[in-house]
């Protein structure tokens, strides 16, 4: 019996063992994962604050250029995201660009196109560049339901928005950045999604039909490499 009860206590002892030695390991690892999940966010937010910078830089030198050469565009200073009303590119009710349209964008995409792709570093923190158009909510006649009225805009909408990137490719900007935009362009249709609205509270059914040039952003979140990492680490290397 005493022999059985010393065997006992060692075999106790032999888990204690095992038992502090896991928790140790878990303690490290734990520790491990949040310093490197902290160096990783922060260099997400450093990243993030260099990106901003890049495209303050961009949308001032945009605004700048477009002065220069008096036209008329709605420019976000912190984006560099255009909005270019439809009365400056299209007859009433069409996604025909008319000569008007045609000739304001001969102008404003090179700009654009070249001011933005001439710097690599934000070009490379920039998924795509989207080309979106928008209506307003006023009805079509013969449409009965909310729904219907919803998808025609919607069609007239990406019908506009894929008419303005077309011609992006016909415009005079330096065709050495061309295979980079097919790469990036994207056309999109938001119908009557996104209204404008006055400061009372209604819509302003002129600025609500537009074509926007925007600009957008890659996740380059650094705790995802992270995480992807940790899945696969060897346990046997702590």
């Amino acid at each position: 019996m005493a022999l059985m009860k010393k065997g006992s206590k060692a075999a106790d002892g032999d888990n204690n063992i095992f038992w502090t030695t896991m928790s140790d390991l878990l303690l490290g690892l734990a520790i491990i994962f949040m310093t490197l999940f902290v160096l990783a966010m922060t260099g997400f937010t450093q990243d993030s604050i260099e990106m901003k910078k890049n495209q303050l830089e961009a949308s001032k030198e945009i605004i700048e250029k477009l002065k220069q050469e008096n036209i008329q565009a709605e420019v976000d200073e912190l984006t560099g995201d255009i909005k270019i009303s439809d009365l400056e590119l299209f007859e009433v009710n069409s996604y025909n660009l008319s000569q008007k349209g045609k000739n304001y964008l001969n102008k404003l995409v090179p700009i654009y196109i070249n001011t933005v792709f001439s710097k690599p570093e934000l070009i490379e923190g920039i998924e795509s560049v989207i080309v979106q158009g928008h209506t307003d909510s006023q009805s079509y006649a013969g449409l009965s339901t909310k729904e219907e009225q919803f998808m025609r805009n919607m069609t007239l909408s990406l019908q506009r928005a894929n008419s303005v990137a077309e011609y992006m490719f016909k415009t005079d900007f330096d065709k050495k950045y061309s295979s980079k935009l097919q790469s990036m362009v994207i056309v999109e249709g938001k119908s009557f999604s996104e209204p404008v609205m006055t400061p009372d509270g209604k819509e302003d059914f002129a600025k609500s039909r537009r074509v926007e040039l925007r600009l957008k952003v890659k996740n380059t979140d650094l705790a995802d490499d992270f995480f992807k990492g940790v899945q696969h680490y060897n346990i046997n290397n702590i």
